[in-house]
């Protein structure tokens, strides 16, 4: 069996625990516990990773780990980061600058982003909204990353595989 390690990562509530539950083929684990945080109305909140699969084919799958969101646990997002094949960055467009937050896991990953691929995939947002869209990858762009930018709800199975498929894509290209 080859398997690969996939990465998502994003601020608090921006739906990490549900891309990955909405894909997994296997019950997800989760280190979700009471959240302290009062900046957002979250009841639960993830402070060690995520963890799902996703079949590729009988004989390849994706092993996919979520980040914690706080800044608090960065110290798992090298951890996680380890061994990864690449990376989705979900941006909540509904955060008060989610153009700031994008730039916190630009930084914190940005070794991963230059070795391996990277989707950057905007949740809680109109997914019609090309202008949105476009203003990311300029940021994106203005950081020195050229990457996809997507919006998708991750609540639906097929958005979240779209984002995955594209990142896969970029591999295998």
């Amino acid at each position: 069996m080859i398997e690969h390690k996939i990465i998502i990562t994003g601020s608090m509530g921006a739906g990490k625990t549900t891309a990955i539950a909405s894909v997994s083929e296997i019950e997800p684990m989760s280190t979700d516990v009471m959240n302290t945080d009062n900046s957002v109305d979250k009841e639960k909140t993830t402070v060690a990773f995520d963890y799902g699969e996703v079949s590729l084919s009988a004989e390849e799958r994706l092993r996919i780990y979520g980040t914690p969101g706080q800044e608090r646990f960065s110290f798992m997002w090298k951890v996680l980061s380890k061994g990864a094949l690449g990376l989705i960055i979900l941006v909540d467009d509904t955060r008060k600058d989610p153009f700031k937050d994008l730039s916190i896991y630009l930084e914190n990953f940005s070794q991963l982003i230059e070795e391996t691929a990277c989707v950057v995939c905007i949740s809680k947002t109109n997914k019609n909204n090309v202008a949105r869209v476009n203003e990311f990858a300029r940021y994106l762009a203005s950081q020195g990353v050229i990457c996809p930018v997507v919006p998708a709800d991750v609540r639906e199975k097929q958005d979240v595989l779209f984002v995955l498929e594209l990142l896969l894509t970029q591999l295998y290209a």
